[in-house]
């Protein structure tokens, strides 16, 4: 039988557990609530403001003039592409930075979206893609760069740091591809190119919601069962594999899984910037919890999508793509980290 003391201990730990789950839950339900409502008025307000009623009307089905287009055809496909691409962002960076401890390791930083990014570009200025043909080259090529990545940072096994690292130079030679097709497209081409890259949700339609659903329902459902492999991994490898953790099948499902989810969002709706690199430090700051906060993140990740469209397009005094908007927001958070590390590494 344990000593008293050890009894206390094991009490307070176990309530002390308990009520950080309870924390968690309460702020991903409040997360989930600020999501429905974000949607709700991007429903509601557009170019003109439309009475909530006749929204719930349009949404069950109903006919209601000057109101059932706007709602139907325009703002319900933008809330839900919109809530489904940030919410693949948001999970495919989460399980990024756990996978890899690191802050930068998101799918923004390390080439994935880069090698989306120039095989669209690519495919619009030199082949004349178009539709859905520079999604499907587009999830191709972030497959491929993925892959070539992994590899290249393979050197008895992956460690996070070498990923980054390789990631960040893959990025910048697709970066430069990606400038150089747009100094050789023509002008018919380049506005697409411009377009696609700036990261938009303009022209969605809930046939583009299809496919982020199913990635997220698909991959993203592989990454949650992932979860506890990868709140273990978080603690090392070494750690992981001493409690039973298959460390490389691990780390090879999750990379694969969100490289599928944030290819999908990508090939939908462009690179929209930061939402994968904000989500997760959004949610551990609100929570002040470790672990993978994979489902909060993609939560936070949805809420900032849907906010950041509608302060594009309804609260700034010209529209703005939501990937410019979300990129004002994530830069100076990258370059205060970038700050904080290199401070911590000097110490």
């Amino acid at each position: 039988m344990a000593p008293p003391d050890a009894l206390v201990v094991q009490r307070r730990f176990r309530s002390l557990r308990q009520a950080r789950r309870r924390g968690l839950l309460s702020v991903t339900w409040l997360i989930a609530g600020l999501v429905l409502g974000g949607i709700a008025l991007t429903l509601t307000v557009g170019q003109s403001v439309t009475a909530p009623l006749d929204v719930l009307r349009v949404l069950w089905g109903a006919e209601v003039p000057g109101v059932t287009f706007a709602v139907r055809e325009l703002r319900l496909p933008r809330a839900i592409v919109g809530a489904l691409a940030g919410a693949s962002f948001g999970l495919a960076g989460a399980a990024f930075q756990v996978l890899l401890r690191n802050p930068l390791a998101s799918p923004d930083i390390i080439g994935i979206s880069a090698g989306a990014s120039a095989a669209a570009v690519g495919g619009i200025v030199f082949l004349g893609l178009g539709g859905v043909w520079i999604s499907v080259f587009a999830v191709v090529a972030a497959l491929v760069v993925a892959a070539a990545i992994y590899l290249l940072a393979w050197r008895d096994g992956v460690a996070g740091g070498r990923l980054i690292l390789v990631g960040i130079g893959v990025a910048a030679m697709l970066n430069s591809f990606v400038a150089y097709a747009l100094s050789q497209a023509p002008s018919w081409s380049l506005q697409e190119a411009l377009r696609w890259l700036s990261g938009t949700l303009n022209g969605a339609t809930l046939v583009q919601g299809l496919p982020l659903a199913v990635a997220l329902l698909v991959f993203g459902g592989v990454l949650l069962v992932q979860s506890r492999a990868l709140a273990a991994l978080q603690m090392g490898d070494d750690t992981a594999a001493a409690i039973g953790v298959a460390v490389p099948r691990t780390r090879l499902l999750v990379v694969l899984s969100a490289v599928a989810v944030i290819a999908v969002a990508t090939a939908v709706c462009g690179p929209i910037s930061f939402v994968a690199f904000l989500a997760r430090p959004i949610a551990s700051r609100l929570t002040r919890a470790g672990g993978p906060l994979l489902v909060l993140s993609a939560l936070v990740g949805a809420l900032l999508v849907v906010l950041a469209d509608f302060t594009g397009q309804i609260l700034l005094p010209a529209r703005y793509p939501v990937g410019i908007v979300t990129g004002v927001l994530g830069a100076p958070y990258l370059l205060y980290l970038i700050v904080l590390m290199h401070r911590k590494g000097a110490a």
